[in-house]
């Protein structure tokens, strides 16, 4: 019987394969990318902590890389803009990652400067990875798959990805407890860069498989040509207005990234293992979801299953509260469930997102579009963690400052969640058609 099951399975796979090989492609793209990013980044504020850092730079830790995306954002859009194979991009920018990833990891052979050559190298990765790369292939993306087949890619992408991010916590933070001294921690993650290396430089390769169906003709870079790329957009209604709530959305969510990890820490005293749990529960609750999630995008759309996943993201806080406030051996895992629970729902943030976006912005400028609005996002990322140890700090930086400033962020999730409906009634009406 098991043997019947296992050759089904097989087949299964082998037809899958040949009738959705972008599909395939993809998602061996997100389970390379995800991996590496998932080695090298899962622990980074741990890693950081082992090289002598301090609260205030675990909060650089974020800002860094994101204000050094920032940067090359309007220049990278307009640049893929004029660019005949996007895809050409996506390779230099991940053989890029590879390198810095690498001198990272290597940041702990010099004592002296080791936090800081970390952060520098850390945010030269990051804007290979996260800026380059991303905008080259949300610029890619369209080029490649055609409006109807992308919730399927989608879809299936984000369960490679998932699986990636059950599997790589769960191995990194076994490995990590295991090891008693602080120097054999530090030399694993030495090891975790070097493995986060092979991965990116290999998917560097592979991203060349897939080819474009209806590739954009290339822009020419003038002042002139910017000049009316900026025009057509402060034009565009919908996606103006997409931008304003959608930023105030990632804002109340980008607060606490810091502060997440001072309550699991400082007040919660969650070991390596435990803290590997964090984002396994949450993705395990976005993989028994998913599909669900995806056959309802078909039914329903893109934009209005968005506002679940919006309202599920208040349980984050909630589960930050309760843990806090619960005895030691209790208060991890109650915070872990309604963590998980908060996040049954966030696999339409995941799939719709992008969609949505990709509903607004104008195909004629589609990179400059997504490179302005990732800005406006990469700015949120950078300065609201550093905003959300401020408020927890200027409430007194204790116990209680933190329960205060997580309960403010659950207001104004809310508030975040009320915007997007109502942009959906009154500004996204036609686009929801």
């Amino acid at each position: 019987m098991r043997k019947i099951q296992l050759r089904r399975l097989i087949n299964d796979g082998r037809h899958f394969a040949k009738t959705q090989p972008l599909s395939v492609n993809y998602g061996i793209d997100g389970l390379l990318i995800m991996g590496a990013m998932g080695i090298a980044g899962n622990n980074n504020n741990l890693f950081a902590q082992r090289l002598g850092a301090g609260d205030f730079h675990l909060a650089m830790l974020q800002f860094i890389p994101q204000m050094a995306i920032l940067l090359i954002l309007i220049p990278a859009g307009l640049f893929a803009d004029s660019l005949k194979n996007k895809r050409r991009m996506m390779t230099v920018a991940l053989f890029a990652a590879g390198v810095f990833f690498s001198l990272a990891g290597f940041s702990a052979f010099l004592p002296a400067f080791a936090v800081y050559f970390f952060l520098g190298f850390l945010a030269l990765a990051n804007l290979s990875n996260m800026g380059f790369y991303n905008l080259a292939w949300q610029a890619y993306f369209p080029e490649a798959v055609s409006e109807e087949a992308r919730n399927t890619v989608l879809t299936f992408r984000a369960r490679m990805t998932m699986l990636v991010q059950l599997v790589v916590p769960l191995v990194v933070g076994t490995i990590l407890t295991s090891i008693a001294s602080d120097q054999g921690k530090i030399a694993a993650h030495q090891l975790f860069y070097i493995l986060a290396v092979a991965l990116t430089i290999s998917n560097a390769f592979h991203i060349r498989k897939i080819k474009a169906i209806n590739p954009a003709k290339p822009k020419h870079i003038s002042w002139a040509e910017m000049k009316t790329a900026a025009k057509r957009l402060a034009g565009n209604k919908q996606f103006i207005i997409f931008c304003a709530t959608i930023l105030f959305f990632h804002m109340m969510w980008h607060m606490d990234w810091t502060l997440f990890f001072i309550g699991q820490r400082n007040y919660m005293e969650m070991n390596e293992f435990m803290l590997s749990l964090t984002p396994v529960v949450g993705m395990l609750a976005q993989l028994v979801t998913l599909k669900f999630w995806s056959r309802n995008n078909a039914k329903q759309g893109v934009e209005k299953p968005l506002t679940y996943g919006m309202l599920g993201l208040i349980a984050s806080p909630i589960a930050i509260i309760v843990g806090v406030s619960l005895p030691a051996n209790i208060g991890p895992w109650a915070f872990l469930a309604i963590h998980g629970v908060g996040h049954l729902a966030f696999a339409n943030i995941t799939l719709n997102l992008f969609q949505c976006l990709l509903k607004v912005v104008d195909n004629e400028n589609r990179s400059f579009s997504i490179s302005v609005y990732t800005c406006l996002i990469t700015l949120s990322n950078a300065v609201m963690p550093l905003a959300g140890v401020a408020v927890y700090r200027g409430f007194g930086g204790d116990v209680n400052a933190l329960r205060i400033t997580f309960a403010l962020l659950i207001a104004t999730r809310l508030v975040a969640a009320g915007f997007w409906m109502l942009r959906l009634r009154y500004a996204g009406e036609k686009v929801a058609e």
